[in-house]
């Protein structure tokens, strides 16, 4: 069922470089599809798929950052990928939004290869947790399908040396690593500590198809400044407070 004009609200990102209509209930948005975004090495020119693309944060910040890509998005549910399309010709951007569960991709996507694939699965095992009233937000932080299903679905579309970017809670970081298998080499993973001395919660990876440098384990980037939270305002760090609101690149180096 698609969203009605009161379900909706209008939510700024990138500085205001883009505005998104995001369901007022349901998976909204914050700045984890951003930060995703961010740590995506694409170049002018090449072909970006989203998994899960929801309303279409994550591939549109990306071509915000790196004009001229060649944006796709795949997503199960009908009603977030029309809010994708919608958002897409709002901001004058191309973005090709297929409806479609990832285990069972159409003809035209499987016959498609890209430079890059990026997702931001689920964060939660159905099996864990009370389930959400809401069926989007129900599938946006825990869906039934498989991480390793994910995975997959990533490699099998990227083209040879192509790069998979996701993000996922820390807690799966082993999950996330036992599914990649001999397709995908030269993984880098990129801690998210929410503050200095604290363990992080998220983690970013990389991984390329055919790729085979050893496994990194980088320096952790720390996204608020402070021991703790202590005003209303945002306490983002200089360099996640670029990437947010200035559309700058998150480095995996």
């Amino acid at each position: 069922m698609a969203f009605g004009k009161e379900d909706l609200s209008r939510d700024s990102f990138l500085g205001g470089r883009l505005s998104l209509f995001q369901p007022r209930r349901g998976y909204r948005a914050g700045a984890d599809p951003v930060l995703l975004a961010a740590a995506v090495p694409a170049r002018p020119g090449q072909a970006v798929l989203e998994l899960g693309c929801g309303a279409g944060v994550a591939v549109m910040c990306l071509g915000v950052r790196v004009p001229g890509l060649a944006l796709h998005g795949v997503e199960l549910q009908e009603d977030y990928a029309a809010l994708a399309r919608r958002n897409a010709e709002e901001n004058g951007m191309e973005l090709a939004v297929f409806t479609a569960d990832l285990r069972a991709l159409p003809p035209d996507l499987r016959a498609r290869s890209f430079d890059h694939v990026l997702a931001n699965p689920p964060y939660f095992q159905t099996v864990s947790g009370t389930p959400s009233a809401d069926a989007g937000r129900a599938i946006g932080r825990a869906g039934e399908t498989r991480l390793s299903d994910w995975i997959d679905a990533a490699t099998r579309r990227l083209r040879p040396g192509g790069y998979l970017t996701l993000i996922q809670r820390a807690a799966r970081l082993p999950d996330l690593l036992s599914a990649m298998d001999g397709r995908l080499g030269s993984v880098v993973v990129k801690p998210l500590a929410p503050r200095a001395g604290r363990a992080a919660e998220l983690v970013i990876v990389q991984a390329r198809k055919g790729g085979r440098a050893a496994f990194r384990l980088l320096a952790p980037l720390v996204l608020h400044e402070g021991a703790r939270h202590e005003r209303d305002e945002d306490s983002y760090t200089p360099e996640v407070r670029a990437i947010l609101r200035e559309a700058a690149p998150l480095e995996i180096t």
